[in-house]
C-alpha cells in the first residue's frame, strides 16, 4: 500500500492538523479501518487522528460518455468548471465557489442555495458497483453515502452560463479570506447559523488564533497557528450557548476526526 505524507497545518483549509503518513486509494482498493479525508477541505484534525486514506490522481479525471458526464472523486471542482465552460456543458458554474474535490461534494451533498450537487447526479461508483442517486438517501448537507466514492455520472445538458457564473460569485462574497474550514455549522430549518452566533454574542470571539469570523459568524477562522484545541472549545462553546439560549442544537458542517462532537 503506497502512502503520503501530509503536513495537514498546510494542506488543510484551516491549516490545523499533524504531519501524517496517509494512505493512498489505488484501483479501487480500500484499506480497512482508515477514514477517507479527501483535500482536507471540510475537516478538522486531531492532532492524534484515525489512520486516514486518500484517493490516489487516478480518480481525477473527467469525460463524456454515453451523454453523460463522467467525474471522478479525487477531482477539484474548479477543474469541473473549466471543463464545463471549455465544453459549453449546463449546470456546474456553481462549483467555482464550492472548494474541495466531487468525491467530499458528494458525501455531503455540497451546494450553494437550491443548487446542489445530487440536482443532476445519476449515480456514484463505490465497492459495490453503481449505485443509482434514487438508492441514495440524501438531503440538506448530508447523504447515507457511508463507502468511498470512486466516481461519479452526471446529466449531460448544454449552455454554460457566464452570467450564473457572476451570480455565484456574488452569492460567496461575504466570506472571509482567512484559512477556515468553510461553513462552521449547518443552518437550522428556518433559520441561519451565523445568525445565531452573533445572537450569542460569539461573532469575533477569539480563542488564541482561533475566531469566529467578524466577516462571517459561522466560519471559525484561523488567523495564524490556531490549534485543535481552540477551535474545539469554540465549537463547543457556541453549540452550548445557541441550546441554552434557543433550544437548537447546532450541527457541524465541519468533519471532526477525532474528537466526539454533535456532527449528525
Amino acid at each position: 500500500m503506497k502512502t503520503k505524507l501530509i503536513d495537514f497545518s498546510k494542506f488543510s483549509s484551516i491549516r490545523i492538523g499533524p504531519i501524517v503518513e496517509v494512505a493512498l486509494i489505488e484501483e479501487d482498493i480500500v484499506p480497512e479501518d482508515y477514514t477517507i479525508v479527501g483535500s482536507a477541505n471540510n475537516v478538522l484534525i486531531a492532532p492524534n487522528p484515525p489512520p486516514l486514506m486518500m484517493l490516489s490522481k487516478e480518480y481525477d479525471f473527467i469525460r463524456v460518455q454515453n451523454n453523460q458526464l463522467i467525474i471522478g472523486a479525487a477531482t477539484p471542482g474548479g477543474r469541473v468548471v473549466s471543463f464545463c465552460k471549455k465544453n459549453d456543458i449546463a449546470n456546474f458554474e456553481y462549483f467555482s465557489k464550492l472548494p474541495g474535490t466531487i468525491g467530499g461534494m458528494i458525501k455531503m451533498n455540497a451546494g450553494l442555495k437550491e443548487f446542489e450537487i445530487f440536482n443532476y447526479l445519476i449515480a456514484v461508483r463505490t465497492q459495490k458497483g453503481w449505485i443509482s442517486k434514487e438508492q441514495i438517501e440524501y438531503g440538506y448537507r448530508k447523504t447515507s453515502i457511508s463507502d468511498v466514492v470512486f466516481e461519479a455520472s452526471f446529466e449531460l445538458h448544454d449552455g454554460f452560463s457566464s452570467q450564473r457564473l457572476e451570480m455565484f460569485a456574488k452569492m460567496r462574497s461575504n466570506q472571509p479570506n482567512d484559512p477556515s474550514a468553510g461553513s462552521c455549522f449547518k443552518n437550522p430549518p428556518g433559520d441561519y447559523a451565523g445568525r445565531l452566533i452573533e445572537a450569542v454574542g460569539l461573532k469575533g470571539l477569539r480563542r488564541g488564533n482561533m475566531a469566529f469570523s467578524e466577516v462571517h459568524a459561522n466560519f471559525l477562522v484561523n488567523y495564524g497557528g490556531g490549534t485543535y484545541e481552540d477551535a474545539m472549545s469554540l465549537i463547543h462553546e457556541a453549540q452550548q450557548k445557541i441550546q441554552e439560549m434557543f433550544g437548537i442544537t447546532l450541527q457541524c458542517e465541519v468533519v471532526v476526526l477525532g474528537d466526539t462532537i454533535m456532527t449528525k
